[in-house]
């Protein structure tokens, strides 16, 4: 890497990370599908599934590699060292029950009050899919862009401009997310609301990491959410009725953080985690 490239990414490191990981995934992702792009025909529900494991590879690698390039390699080790890191209350565990149940609540109340298509799903095998996505989005996500954007802006800020960035992120894929798959003319209402609920995950993501320094309980948590939606997504509603669930849970998700940041303020560091 010239000089002036590694100087740029030294003065810029979090906008240098999030377009390496965009444009690693991104590219990984068309290239999987370029073939169909190319021809103008739909995407194989095969193909979209392979764009994942492709994408996932952005956020660890720009993580990986830009600390080796903007903090040394003595800090890689300490980089890796804290992935493990799990010296805090285990009480936060317990946070690890917060997808699971609002995801369940919200389709047991709209299965009871407006449709039996919302029944859950108990497809528990699923949770076997999200624990790469926790496992390596989050050496990036939490591990190395989290701590530099602290440095430099509150809590709270910094959570709203990586939860967003992050929901954006998953733009290549997003026909691909949820039960109703392709979502079709209702894309853009899934984004929405897939972004409003991703986005407050991130911000809790953000409060778990600020008050333990773990990005194994970043990563456990992600598990957990990702694997929340694919257990219990409900099979059998169509494209329009999906992002309707999404947008109850991602409120219901709001009102809890409403109460979070309550109690803990912008930086969302709980009273007894501030000395």
């Amino acid at each position: 890497m010239d000089n002036t490239r590694a100087r740029l990414i030294e003065r810029y490191p979090v906008s240098a990370y999030f377009a390496l990981t965009f444009a690693i995934s991104w590219a990984g992702a068309l290239t999987i599908a370029s073939r169909y792009l190319i021809q103008r025909e739909p995407l194989p529900a095969m193909t979209g599934i392979l764009m994942f494991p492709v994408m996932l590879l952005g956020p660890s690698i720009a993580g990986i590699t830009l600390t080796k390039v903007v903090d040394g390699k003595a800090d890689l080790r300490e980089f890796f060292s804290r992935l493990l890191f799990v010296r805090f209350p285990l009480y936060w565990f317990t946070a690890l029950l917060i997808p699971p149940a609002l995801v369940f609540a919200v389709l047991v109340v709209l299965t009871r009050f407006v449709s039996p298509l919302y029944a859950p799903s108990h497809f528990f095998t699923g949770v076997l899919f999200a624990v790469p996505a926790g496992v390596l989005e989050e050496i990036g996500w939490t591990g190395y862009a989290l701590p530099k954007m602290l440095s430099k802006s509150d809590a709270m800020s910094a959570s709203l401009v990586l939860g967003l960035l992050w929901a954006l992120w998953h733009l290549p894929v997003i026909n691909y997310l949820g039960s109703a798959t392709p979502h079709g003319s209702y894309w853009l209402q899934f984004l929405f609301t897939f972004a409003l609920a991703m986005t407050a995950i991130r911000v809790l993501i953000v409060w778990l990491y600020v008050n333990t320094k773990s990005v194994l309980l970043a990563q456990l948590f992600h598990i957990s959410s990702t694997g929340s939606l694919i257990v219990f997504g409900p099979s059998r509603v169509s494209s329009a009725q999906e992002p309707y669930w999404y947008a109850i849970y991602g409120s219901a998700l709001w009102v809890f953080l409403a109460v979070v940041v309550h109690n803990s303020g912008r930086q969302l560091r709980v009273a007894s985690q501030n000395n």
